[in-house]
């Protein structure tokens, strides 16, 4: 995410998210085997747990029926080295405060996906040697904790340096391989045109590698934003971006893209109401986009006062709101209530098998494209579109046709 995050308490965000109903097999602190759907996912708000004074996760998730939280950030250490650690400071592998907060989250049914990375700060593919070294100190990360969904914040300064662009893109396809079912996004920065020069370069490295995350997130704040019209043509400029870097069709390009807001005064003075994240959360669901998300569940409450003397901060958001009012947002992105002005979707009608074989079994190794068929938990489906590594009927708005049982 922004400056405003290097300013306040830890340092950066490299954001991969790791979801699905297929459960990784790790063993953590909690003993939660049990993933959540990818569009819960794909829509957790940001959270730091040690920094910019915590709100409570189980309070929040009482008041919205929030059930994800994208925890931040993880970097490499404050004196150099190829170790996880959250902020710089705590080592991951001795930590106990942040599994405190998993726990708590976990106990009551939700779960949580990890930041890395982010702006400002040391990351780990500045400091380990390639990007197996990186993904081996991310997996550490993974194990410990669990977890079902990891998200890589690519930006300043990070993004400008290519070998650690190619470390962590790298490093995110062998996290991919090793922990199938794992949701992955890719963070970066957004501009009117939809990316900047370092952020279609990093495009480019993932084209090169043959990686293909969940979705590719932008953040359009901090760039001369001034309204949700703005960041939603950004939205729709990026779009082609992922067509013309990738290959894809316009639906595809959506099915992998995501927003990443920021909630109240950006650090460049932009606001962003509660309006403006409804017209944004609308044209992400109409488009069927993969991910809804923002920073920061620390800001989602009001100043006092309410417009914070001008400023911005950590820990509140600048703008007149309720406690927890944009975490709501995520929680209709998850599907929970349909966002205003756009119809719950019909069902499509599960046709009858011509027959009760079941086709070749879906492999998330593979490549499929429209058309092409696989069987997955007694069914079998049909992509509608150009597909890797997402598990058939995860998500409503997924590339995968239920075409019955067999």
């Amino acid at each position: 995410m922004r400056p405003l995050r290097a300013c306040l308490g830890a340092a950066a965000a490299v954001t991969l998210a790791a979801a699905g109903t297929t459960a990784l097999v790790a063993s953590n602190a909690s003993g939660a085997t049990t993933a959540l759907s990818n569009r819960w996912y794909a829509a957790a708000p940001y959270l730091m747990p040690l920094d910019n004074n915590p709100p409570n996760a189980a309070t929040i998730m009482d008041a919205t029926g929030l059930k994800a939280f994208q925890l931040a950030f993880v970097l490499a250490p404050n004196g150099g080295g190829c170790s996880p650690t959250w902020g710089g400071t705590a080592a991951v592998s001795s930590d106990t405060a942040v599994q405190s907060v998993i726990n708590t989250i976990r106990a009551k049914g939700g779960d949580v996906s990890v930041s890395i990375g982010g702006y400002g700060g040391t990351k780990l593919g500045q400091t380990c040697a390639d990007p197996a070294a990186t993904a081996a100190a991310y997996q550490q990360v993974v194990t410990k904790y669990g977890l079902h969904a990891i998200d890589f914040d690519l930006e300043e300064p990070e993004y400008e340096n290519t070998a650690a662009i190619k470390n962590e893109i790298g490093a995110a396809k062998i996290l991919q391989q090793n922990n199938p079912g794992l949701y992955v996004s890719v963070t970066t920065a957004g501009t009117a045109d939809g990316t900047g020069w370092f952020g279609k370069q990093m495009l480019l490295e993932a084209k090169s590698q043959g990686f293909t995350p969940n979705n590719f997130s932008i953040m359009p704040f901090d760039g001369g934003f001034s309204s949700a019209a703005a960041q939603t043509g950004a939205l729709t400029n990026f779009n082609s971006i992922l067509q013309s870097t990738f290959g894809w069709d316009q639906a595809t390009a959506y099915a992998h893209e995501g927003f990443s807001g920021m909630n109240g005064r950006s650090d460049s003075g932009e606001y962003f109401s509660q309006a403006d994240f409804q017209t944004v959360l609308d044209y992400a669901t109409n488009h069927h986009m993969d991910r809804f998300t923002f920073w920061s569940l620390n800001r989602d409450r009001q100043c006092t006062p309410p417009d914070n003397n001008g400023t911005t901060s950590g820990t509140c958001s600048s703008v007149a709101q309720n406690d927890w009012d944009f975490a709501k947002y995520s929680v209709k992105f998850a599907g929970v209530t349909p966002p205003t002005g756009t119809p719950t979707p019909t069902p499509t009608p599960t046709p009858t098998p011509s027959s009760t074989s079941c086709t070749t079994a879906w492999s998330s190794a593979a490549v499929y494209t429209a058309g092409n068929e696989a069987s997955y938990g007694g069914h079998n489906w049909k992509a509608k579109w150009w597909t890797q590594n997402e598990v058939p009927g995860a998500s409503e708005w997924g590339p995968w046709q239920d075409e019955g049982t067999c």
